[in-house]
Order: structure tokens, then sequence, then C-alpha cells
């Protein structure tokens, strides 16, 4: 048999978030790789937000860490401001954000993959997939007709896929504000039958920074954190820092005389926008009994005099744009450095792909980021590196890697895209895992690292550091569960006298322990019965994955079965648990009443059926 000679082994179309990640990962894990991207010098670029993490998001980022990704290493490099949000909450659902240089990250991303080993970055614009008669990738070519040859193609297009730009009545068609939008591509894919769907997000005007008056509103600086997204501790600096203003009801007021004039409300955006994070007319059309809006007002680099107002994106008219945002408080004679906008892009709708983010229909073809249906930077990573191991592994001939709902955050995301689709831009947070308790950000790289290791994502050496931690944790935790040494540390924990049940822990497990290691050894001691919990549940979920539900059996009956589920599963008729896990809204709790219900009426009928046949066996004649 004949082998086609590839010029590459995985080719990544895109060069954002999530491509930076593809691209990153397959070359690393030695595959010749190849990124084909609009503009060299918008590598990682930050069109919106210049910052990473936050609830949910932040363990994401934390998890391409621990699969030895490239976001947390350019985040360290480049952070502005660095804080730990949602403290006053358990461990569990704390969510480190960091406000990043913007100019830094775009600047490093580009001179690190530029320098990292079997990648090659080139200019151009992909208008279609070489395929074969099988639908089996074999490349793609460009607009100019140049052609490259690879096993394994992922497209990472962000928003470009047929991108239009609004701002007001003004409508043209662009990728993001300055950069063409990709036409053919959305094209081809829609012809090769792969079902799309139009979606919308936006972003704020820009703000001068001395022509805002800072005095009158509220600073934000760093907090004290002994680390950010790597396992290595880092001195956190503080640099410069966001401040927080508000809305009020003049600005309302100005808006809502002017929905008549925003895209969203006329009908020229045909796009579905991100429910979470709405443009702000949106947003005070649907909370028309809020006078007021909390806005972050966040640096977008140290070299650069441009301020970003979060929470203020919008499609309204520039000329409306400058009169709300005059009447905020701080922001009277600011100065509109450029407008905000809104932009609608196609997407792949998920449920087409393979939890390996493969296209199921098109052999080698893989996904990443806002064309599956995503909103947000860390989203697009997390899947970026999923999509570029992938990629690899396929180039290879090699078993996909897969991460489960019970193994992480971005496990969750791929599950939730692949199983659910999308109808809106999907974000992540923390009240989609199950599982919180055990997915945290402080255990990510001891949940994670055998597996990083084993895929030859990280090194020995780092391997060996992570082992070493665990041994740490594990025996401390020992120690200080047994005993007297447990009667006093949970009447601290339960006092919350946290100083000193850290106190106690440093001086059982010593001095020098990391902050993380302190944090998971809190956290196990803390949740230690309800992780218990969660265990026996994921084992008893595993072990019934398999159990038929029969026809006749009534979820009527089963108690505490919201009546929204009830219908769902009426509706759906599961034959087994595992199907049943796979309908939207079921929660771990549902799944543990269903399968004892299962089990109960399966037991009934079994008995329904011994008892006939008996009796059938007693009317028998001799």
């Amino acid at each position: 048999m004949k082998t086609f000679a590839y010029d590459f082994d995985v080719i990544v179309v895109g060069g954002g978030h999530a491509g930076i990640e593809a691209a990153y990962a397959a070359a690393r894990l030695g595959s010749r790789t190849l990124m084909i991207t609009l503009h060299l010098d918008r590598i990682g670029l930050m069109p919106c937000n210049p910052a990473v993490g936050g609830i949910g998001k932040g363990h994401i980022v934390f998890e391409i860490s621990a699969l030895g990704g490239l976001m947390p290493k350019l985040c360290t490099q480049t952070y502005l401001q660095a804080r730990m949000l949602n403290t006053r909450k358990g461990p569990a659902v704390h969510g480190l954000r960091l406000q990043i240089d913007k100019h830094a990250y775009n600047k490093l991303s580009k001179q690190v993959l530029e320098h990292t080993e079997n990648l090659t970055l080139i200019m151009g614009m992909v208008d279609e997939l070489i395929l074969d008669d099988d639908k089996i990738v074999r490349g793609v070519r460009t607009r100019e007709g140049e052609v490259y040859t690879a096993p394994s193609v992922v497209l990472t297009t962000g928003t470009f896929l047929n991108g239009l730009i609004h701002v007001g009545p003004t409508t043209y068609s662009a990728g993001r504000q300055g950069e063409e939008a990709v036409v053919n591509l959305s094209a081809f894919l829609a012809k090769i039958g792969l079902q799309m769907r139009r979606l919308k997000t936006g972003t704020p005007p820009r703000l001068l920074r001395s022509s805002l008056d800072f005095s009158r509103m509220e600073y934000q600086g760093s907090d004290p954190l002994a680390s950010l997204f790597e396992f290595t501790p880092v001195t956190v600096e503080h640099k410069i820092g966001c401040y927080i203003t508000h809305t009020n009801e003049n600005t309302h007021a100005i808006i809502k005389k002017n929905f008549h004039l925003s895209p969203i409300f006329t009908g020229h955006i045909k796009g579905t926008p991100p429910r979470y994070c709405p443009s702000i007319e949106d947003k005070i059309s649907r909370f028309a009994d809020k006078n007021s809006h909390h806005v972050f007002v966040e640096p977008e680099s140290a070299s650069s005099e441009e301020i970003y107002p979060n929470g203020l994106s919008t499609s309204l008219p520039f000329n409306i744009q400058k009169e709300f945002i005059r009447s905020i408080v701080g922001f009277e004679e600011a100065v509109l450095t450029r407008p905000g906008y809104a932009v609608e892009y196609d997407c792949v709708l998920p449920h087409q792909l393979s939890h390996a983010l493969e296209v199921k229909g098109v052999s080698g073809l893989f996904l990443a980021g806002q064309i599956n249906g995503t909103t947000g930077y860390e989203e697009a990573a997390g899947q970026g590196i999923i999509a570029g191991i992938n990629a690899h592994l396929k180039a290879h001939k090699k078993d996909p890697f897969i991460m489960n709902r019970t193994e992480g955050y971005i496990g969750i995301m791929i599950d939730d895209l692949v199983t659910f689709g999308v109808d809106e831009p999907y974000r992540m947070f923390t009240s989609r895992a199950e599982r919180r308790l055990i997915l945290r950000q402080d255990n990510v790289f001891d949940r994670l690292g055998e597996k990083a290791y084993t895929y030859g994502l990280i090194s020995e050496n780092f391997y060996k550091d992570i082992k070493q931690e665990h041994e740490l944790v594990h025996s401390t935790v020992s120690t200080l569960t047994q005993g007297k040494k447990n009667v006093e540390l949970m009447r601290l924990l339960g006092s919350g006298e946290l100083e000193q049940v850290q106190a106690q822990i440093k001086e059982a497990a010593g001095s020098d322990i990391s902050e993380r290691a302190l944090n998971t050894i809190h956290a196990e001691i803390l949740y230690g019965p309800y992780i218990k919990r969660e265990e026996k549940e994921i084992e008893k979920t595993l072990h019934f994955q398999h159990l038929a539900i029969p026809d006749t059996f009534e979820y009527s009956i089963v108690p505490g079965l919201s009546i929204e589920l009830q219908q769902k599963l009426t509706k759906c008729k599961p034959a087994t648990i595992a199907q049943a896990q796979l309908i939207q809204g079921m929660t771990p709790a549902a799944i543990s009443l269903l399968i004892f219900k299962v089990r109960e009426h399966t037991h009934q009928l079994r008995g329904q059926k011994n008892n006939v046949s008996k009796a059938s066996a007693h009317l028998r004649p001799d």
C-alpha cells in the first residue's frame, strides 16, 4: 500500500488562544506542526477584555497548566493585577483572575511559538480543506492557492467565519475590528455537510486614560498571593490596579431612549448573544428594575493609554456611546479612542464532534474555540490543548486523549458541547461541575499530573515535584485527622479560625509548605466526608452505567425528581442510566435516585415473573 507523503503531521488554522494551545501541544509532543494565521503580529491578541481566569474560567487555566500548556506561562510574565475571587465561599469555588498586559501577552505569544521546536508559523487565509473521497483530511488550500498537507487539521477560527461587525446602523464585513472576515471556509464547511449557526459577541468602547477621573472611583489592587496558575510559586507584584464605577439612572435613560438604534433590537443582528455577558443595552432591557450596574475600569497595557470599561459592551451608534459613557461617574470628560461594536459569526454546532473534538463525519478534522460555540479565551485555550493533543495522536495512529466530567472542567465543557450542543455562546461556571469538591484549583496538578506525564505533556522532573507534593499532602492529612489533633482541628474549622488552622497544618507539614499544598490540606480536611461521598457516588454511577431502564418504568414515582426532569425522561425514554445521564439538567442526585428506583422496579418485575412461573407450575397437570 502506497504511503501518502505529508508536508506536516498537524496543521492548525488560526493564531488565537485555541490555536496557540493546539499548535504548542502538537509540536511539543513531536508532531511537525504548521500554524496558518491571518496576521503573524496578532497571535495571542486579546480583542476583548484583557484578563484571564475568574470563577470557573480560572479552573480551566489551572488544568491547562497541569497539562503543560502555554497560557499559564504567558500569564505569569504579563499580568498587571492578580486577585482571588469568591474567597468568602469555600475553596472549591475560588477563582484566580489576572488582569493582563495585552500587548506584552501578544508579543510574548509570538516569540514563544517562533522558538518552539517542530513548529512553523506562516501568514495566510485558508479557503478550503483537502479531503479524499472518504472524507479523510489530507490538508488545506489557502486563498493564494498554496496547498499544505497533513493527516490532522485543527480549525480555530474565532469570530472570523463570515464575521460581520455592527456599530449602530453601520455594518461591515470583519472578523474583528480592522481585520477581514473569512468567507470561503465557512461556505466550504457547510458544503461538506456540517450544520452551522450564527452567534454574536461584542466589546465596549476604549477610553483614554488621561481623560478619566480616577479619584471618583473605587480602587482595586492585587491580592497577596504566593502563586498564580503555574506549579512554581511566584512573588506576586503590585503593578497597575483597576477601578470600579457604576452606571446610573441617567445612563440608563440615555440608553433606553436609543433602544431603537441598537441593532440588537432592530433585528439587524441575527446571531444569538451570550446570556451571561450581555451588552449594556440588553442588560438594561432585561433588568429594568436595576438603577445601576458595575463598570470595572481596567488597563489594557502598561504601554498603552487605553482603558477597558468592562461591563459596557455595546453596538449602539458611536455618538450615543459617547453620550452614555460621559454620564458615568469619573467618565464625564472621557475621550473614546475606539467604538464598541457587536460581531456576529458562524459556528459549527458541536454535537457533530466526538469527545476528542474531532468531527464525526470528517476523519482528521478537529475544531476548537469559538467555532464550537464557546465564548472566552480560557474556554478556547482549554479546547485548543485537547484538540492539539488529539490531532497529534491521530496523525500517529494512536488512541485519543479524553478527559471525562469527573477529571476536570475541560472535560465538563467538552462533554456539555458534544452532548447538548449550543443555542447561545457557552461560558464555563463552577455550577456546571457536579463534583466541585473534587475538581478544585488547588489539587489540579495532583488530579491531572499522572495523565499529563503518561502522554508526555510534562517533564519527569515536573512529575516528580507533583508526586512529592502529593505525598506531603496525604501524609499531613493522615496525621491531622487522627486522635486529639483531629478534634482540635475540627473545632478550629467550625469556628472559622483560619490562621490557627493554617498554623497547625504548617506545624505538621513543615513551614516551607507551598500555599497550594496548604490550601489542599485545608480543603481535604474541611470537605473530607463530602469528598468520600462524592467518590462513592462516582463509583456507583460508573458501576450502574449500563443498568437497563425498563420500558414500563414510570418517572413520576421517583421522589425528589423535578417535574422538568420527569418530562424530559418520559420524552427521551433512555434505555440505560448512561443515556439518562446525557439529558440536560440531570444532576448526580437525580441519577442516584433514578438508580435506586430503577433497581427497585427491576426487582419487583423479577418477583412478579417468579410468582407467575410458580403459579403456572402449580397449574400444570402431572
